[in-house]
């Protein structure tokens, strides 16, 4: 996964609480780190398959370039692939990594 990135799925299983006299409901506990496991799962999917949208897109733009003339100037095409690509950050990310 990504550099970002501190903890895994079955990391988050398999974390262990210390109880003490005063310690919080361990089925509530467990309940919320099954909801934060399936996002996770979602999440890793999610990521995926835009890795593998980004790829599909990467060589149909270079089977168009080299089929035909282009019609952009080639930055301008990078331009537009890399907009795409942020937008698809945006939605998967938030605008907390946009500005990065």
């Amino acid at each position: 996964m990504g550099e970002n990135v501190n903890l895994e799925a079955r990391e988050i299983l398999e974390k262990e609480f210390k109880t003490s006299m005063r310690g919080y409901n361990q089925e509530e506990i467990d309940e919320f780190l099954d909801l934060i496991i399936k996002d996770y799962e979602t999440f890793n999917q999610e990521i995926e398959r835009l890795k593998q949208e980004n790829e599909k897109l990467k060589r149909s733009t270079q089977k168009e370039e080299s089929r035909s003339k282009p019609q952009q100037a080639p930055s301008q095409v990078n331009y537009d692939v890399l907009k795409r690509l942020s937008n698809l950050e945006k939605e998967v990310f938030g605008n907390k990594y946009a500005d990065n």
